[in-house]
């Protein structure tokens, strides 16, 4: 059986059906969602990106200088190892111990001036000749211990050199590698200690020697000076030598 629709069901039909046919294309903007690009605010985000990222590297850096200043304290505070001031000390305590054991006559104002009353003074004419001949020996003696005390002096100074020269090496090896200010401080200090007990010793010789000269001039004019005025006494009538006949050989 054929059914025959007229126009005006068919244009019906086509109306009731066109909503249903469309619903999918107008459901689909509302659900879809779409990414939108701002090129502005993507370059304002690298630039804070980049803002901060500088920040941190120089709090980095920061962090780096304190560590590193930290650091150059600590080798400025390091002290050196060893010390090499005793040893010097102890050689200026040689030189000391010498100069005290001084024979005779002693480094001492009033010793000197006691020695040269009693023994370089004015000629004791009421002296026997026995007594002047022993202080004339006196005289000598102690020329001669000066002489000794000198060359005792002399062989020290020359013992210092070795121990001299392996301080000033080890000084100057330490003065080269110091890591701080504290130790290059410390190396010139010992090194201004170790020209101190040189100087010492050079003085303390130099003292010795002209020590040994003084009493060798001082023997030699008081023994000379006694000597003349012996023979001027002897020499002088009614006071020393008194002439008179000798009978040399007896008569038979």
């Amino acid at each position: 059986m054929i059914v025959r629709r007229s126009r005006g069901a068919l244009l019906a039909a086509s109306i009731l059906a066109v909503p249903v046919a469309l619903s999918p294309m107008l459901a689909t903007p509302a659900a879809a969602q779409w990414t939108v690009f701002d090129p502005t605010n993507y370059v304002q985000n690298v630039l804070t990106a980049a803002r901060e990222l500088q920040q941190i590297n120089n709090q980095i850096q920061q962090i780096e200088n304190q560590t590193q200043s930290l650091v150059n304290q600590a080798r400025n505070l390091a002290s050196m190892p060893y010390s090499l001031v005793s040893t010097i000390t102890s050689q200026i305590q040689r030189t000391e111990q010498l100069i005290s054991q001084a024979q005779r006559i002693a480094y001492s104002v009033s010793s000197i001036d006691q020695a040269f009353t009693q023994n370089y003074g004015a000629i004791n004419l009421n002296l026997s000749q026995q007594q002047m001949i022993a202080q004339a020996q006196q005289r000598w003696q102690t020329s001669v211990s000066g002489l000794q005390d000198a060359m005792r002096m002399q062989a020290t100074v020359v013992g210092n050199i070795t121990t001299n020269r392996a301080t000033v090496t080890t000084l100057g090896a330490s003065s080269q590698s110091a890591t701080g200010a504290l130790q290059a401080a410390q190396v010139n200090n010992q090194l201004l200690v170790q020209i101190s007990q040189q100087l010492s010793d050079l003085i303390a010789l130099e003292a010795a020697n002209g020590r040994a000269r003084a009493l060798i001039d001082a023997a030699k004019a008081t023994n000379q000076n006694q000597g003349a005025t012996q023979l001027s006494t002897f020499l002088t009538p009614g006071v020393g030598y008194q002439p008179g006949n000798v009978q040399m050989f007896h008569g038979n």
